[in-house]
């Protein structure tokens, strides 16, 4: 009996012991695994996102002040913010028309306007400086990414240059830059505007390759990639923009006042709502837009300050291609053409010349070849910084890097120590730039923006700036292409000794 018992509690013993190493080697880890899974602990410490800590590396912090020194802003905030105000009142003057003839009209809809200087858009235009269109620090631009994605449409109408050529294109010029691809101006309830531009071209599609650049097609995913893209490295200077479904029906149709933008919709075959453009060589039903049945993905651009309270000038690129099947530009033939550049103003001004290199790069990478001019603000003179916008032509082809968009920077050996730095940092596994860019995408409201071959197509492409870039340096040493900006400096040429 005793004997019995012993070894009951032997077995018992030895059982728990199975148990307690087996519960140790294997249960144990699964439930830790499981419980970090549910928790989301062991992501956070595995998944740091490669995006803040770039935006945390000293290359990045904030060194411009989130309000700028008044002779260095664009805009004078009382003066905006007064305009902004008797704006408002004029709408609410017609709201109160137009409410009073809604009485004697069931069908009519007032929409009020709401007084509000902080509306994002408003305080996107104030935080504009000589420097960028917005501080590193700044909180209003994913504010304003929001609200252009959420804010109520409540008119739709063509662009200005849409408007000047009413319909009418001439066929014989449609290789020249018109301006006139499908694209609207929407504006909100509080008076903001944005730059309409729908989906043109599938994700997965690329660019023929027998097709030129000027009769390319506009991408509105390449609008919002580009402006992440200049976000990251650094530029700040394409204006915010942001993807969203637009109702064509509710959104546009219905609430524009341009009967000539109401005559290009019609219902297709498939019950789907299109409508085209209208211009020769695009106002067929073929070359039209459509919804799904009525929704359409697009990109939204911030609407930058009108030009009466703060003038920009489009200046023509000195690389600019030749917009016809056949010509070539000098810049094509002439290997020393930058020296030319140099001794013709503005590019006399190191600044102008670093801000056509930086350009130069942004395009580069995005693969636009439609860079045929550049606006700038008039009040910061040679002081300012370049526009990056209208980038829709880039990001047709992640299986071609066109060289030749660098030409300004292989050409003039020339590139800003900043700009250098940072380039170089993104080429690093910690800050990958197609790692970075896959991140800062994903905040967007649309999905997949870019795929994977045009994200890889990024990293590609930086491998090959820096090559150009070093390759230079071998020539002609690492002082007299890598320049640390400072204003109002002049440039040498080729023929005098580059150091500067």
């Amino acid at each position: 009996m005793w004997f019995s018992r012993k070894g009951r509690l032997l077995l018992i013993s030895l059982l728990s012991v199975v148990f307690l190493v087996d519960f140790y080697f294997h249960l144990w880890p699964v439930l830790m695994r499981r419980i970090g899974r549910d928790c989301g602990c062991s992501e956070s410490r595995e998944e740091t996102s490669k995006l803040q800590q770039l935006f945390s590396h000293p290359l990045y912090l904030p060194q411009d002040p989130l309000t700028p020194a008044l002779q260095h802003r664009l805009l004078d905030i009382h003066e905006t913010n007064e305009k902004y105000m008797k704006r408002v009142a004029h709408l609410h003057r017609k709201e109160e028309i137009q409410k009073h003839n809604a009485a004697w009209n069931s069908s009519t809809h007032v929409t009020e306007t709401t007084f509000n200087l902080s509306i994002p858009w408003l305080q996107f235009h104030l935080e504009i400086s000589q420097d960028a269109l917005y501080p590193r620090s700044s909180k209003t631009v994913q504010k304003l990414i929001d609200w252009m994605g959420n804010m109520t449409i409540i008119k739709a109408d063509l662009t200005q240059d849409a408007k000047k050529l009413k319909g009418e294109c001439d066929c014989e010029k449609i290789v020249k830059p018109s301006g006139t691809h499908l694209k609207l101006v929407l504006q909100f309830q509080d008076l903001g505007k944005a730059m309409f531009k729908p989906m043109r071209q599938r994700r997965e599609e690329e660019t023929p390759e027998d097709f030129f650049y000027f009769v390319d097609v506009q991408r509105h995913n390449a609008e919002i990639a580009a402006f992440h893209l200049d976000r990251i490295l650094d530029f700040r200077r394409v204006p915010p923009v942001a993807g969203r479904l637009v109702n064509v029906t509710s959104e546009i149709l219905k609430v524009t006042p341009n009967e000539d933008l109401k005559d290009v919709f019609f219902v297709s075959p498939a019950k789907n709502v299109c409508f085209f453009a209208r211009c020769p060589y695009s106002c067929k039903t073929e070359y039209a837009v459509c919804g799904n049945p009525h929704l359409l993905e697009g990109s939204l651009s911030a609407y930058l300050p009108s030009h009466f309270d703060a003038f920009r000038i489009s200046v023509q690129n000195p690389w600019k291609r030749a917009y016809t099947f056949t010509g070539k530009e000098e810049w094509e033939v002439n290997p020393s053409y930058c020296d030319q550049v140099k001794q013709t103003e503005p590019y006399t001004n190191m600044k102008r010349l670093l801000n056509m290199m930086d350009l130069a790069i942004f395009d580069f990478l995005t693969g636009n070849m439609d860079r045929h001019h550049y606006e700038l603000f008039t009040k910061f003179e040679d002081d300012g910084f370049l526009l990056h916008m209208d980038n829709a032509r880039g990001f047709g082809r992640h299986s071609y890097d066109e060289i030749t968009i660098l030409a300004p920077v292989y050409q003039c050996c020339l590139v800003k120590e900043d700009t250098w730095l940072r380039l170089r940092l993104l080429s690093t596994p910690e800050y990958r730039l197609s790692d970075v860019m896959r991140e800062s995408l994903s905040q967007d409201r649309l999905q997949n923006i870019l795929t994977e071959p045009h994200l890889l197509a990024l990293d590609r492409r930086l491998q090959t700036v820096l090559r150009v870039v070093e390759a230079c340096v071998q020539k002609y040493g690492n002082g007299s292409v890598i320049i640390k900006e400072k204003r109002k400096r002049t440039v040498p040429t080729h023929g005098q000794q580059r150091t500067v």
